[in-house]
């Protein structure tokens, strides 16, 4: 029975070929944001980065700065 059923389905290249084809005419679907929105987009996303890049800097510089002040003895070696 499996057999059979393996026999139906066209090959490898036809299906992947189909595959194609229907993806290409959903993409041809899909509104594309316009250049403008992109940019703006891209700009907001590089300042959340930087925003957060700045956080992270801070704080470690911090606790690097706590763990340098702790005293050295029982086995802090730093």
């Amino acid at each position: 029975m499996a057999a059979q059923q393996k026999a139906k389905r066209p090959n490898v290249f036809k299906r992947l070929g189909s595959f194609f084809v229907k993806s290409w005419s959903e993409l041809k679907k899909v509104t594309w944001p316009t250049f403008k929105t992109v940019l703006k987009n891209l700009g907001i996303v590089l300042l959340v980065v930087l925003f957060f890049s700045i956080i992270i800097f801070g704080v470690d510089a911090i606790f690097s700065n706590l763990l340098i002040s702790l005293p050295s003895g029982n086995g802090w070696k730093w």
